[in-house]
């Protein structure tokens, strides 16, 4: 059998590469001008490589019963690690895809094909505006990915885009979204402030080190207007390699600390990462 090789492709906003795995027979690497982006293995679509998929993971699975099929969103495409995770551990879910680079999406249905069966709708769209145009009520969870090149960008960080979210997720839905920051976190604190101005329910998941400022790294915001299940989440992130913290109730409010919603017209895209920043987990 030939050995799997890798895969470069200029697309409409970067260069893809995508990587085979050495220890994994069907599992690749997705780099976009050689950021690690997603992960998956075809064979196994549970696993979750990224520390920050694991944590999305553990939301996902803890959001209704086991098995339950969902209506799901997902704001970013990359290698469509979370809608194959989902379509595995959750058969017969809805999901729509929303990712703004055409090309990148056509590379990874190519190169890496969904499931037989996997109910996948695929979108070449920009996020808020594919969310602006969705039906209210019609989405269970709500996943957002979005980065352009490193950061997310501005207008998927204000009030605005807040009300597109909550018009679309139902009134049990969840919202899950992967931000990356650093002390002072004024990035962070700002997005916690604006989804607490809609959503009653808030968690904040991440490597006690992130929370403690001493280092950049991801942060998985959660948004609900119900109770979530904290405790099974703090097991589940507690017991990863890479162990993570759930942050919740007055530690989220303390955190937050006085930091204000964030209007349209102020809204400015995450803060660029030092270099070597991201990598595997």
């Amino acid at each position: 059998m030939n050995e799997p090789i890798p895969v470069t492709r200029r697309t409409d906003h970067g260069t893809a590469k995508l990587m085979p795995d050495v220890d994994r027979e069907r599992a690749w690497l997705l780099t976009v001008d050689g950021a690690p982006q997603s992960y998956v293995d075809l064979d196994a679509p549970e696993h979750l490589e990224f520390e920050y998929a694991r944590r999305l993971g553990h939301v996902l699975d803890t959001v209704a019963e086991p098995g339950r099929a969902l209506d799901a969103v997902h704001l970013g495409g990359g290698a469509l690690t979370l809608p194959r995770y989902l379509a595995a551990t959750r058969p017969g879910s809805r999901q729509d895809v929303v990712e703004f680079d055409r090309g990148l999406l056509d590379l990874v249905t190519e190169e890496l094909p969904l499931p037989a069966g996997a109910a996948v709708a695929l979108h070449a769209a920009d996020a808020r505006d594919w969310l602006a145009a969705a039906p209210a009520d019609s989405a269970d969870v709500l996943v957002a990915d979005v980065f352009g090149g490193s950061r997310v960008p501005a207008h998927l960080t204000s009030r605005g885009y807040v009300h597109e979210v909550a018009r679309v997720l139902r009134e049990d839905g969840v919202y899950l979204a992967n931000l990356a920051d650093a002390a002072p976190f004024a990035f962070l604190r700002s997005q916690l402030a604006t989804f607490a101005a809609r959503f009653e329910e808030l968690l904040l998941i991440a490597e006690p080190g992130v929370l403690r400022g001493r280092r950049f790294g991801n942060a998985v915001l959660v948004a609900a207007h119900r109770p979530l299940d904290v405790a099974a989440l703090a097991r589940r992130t507690a017991a990863d390699a890479f162990p993570a913290r759930v942050a919740h109730g007055a530690a989220l409010r303390d955190f937050t600390g006085q930091a204000r919603p964030v209007r349209d017209e102020d809204a400015v895209a995450s803060p660029e990462p030092p270099e070597g920043a991201f990598g595997i987990g």
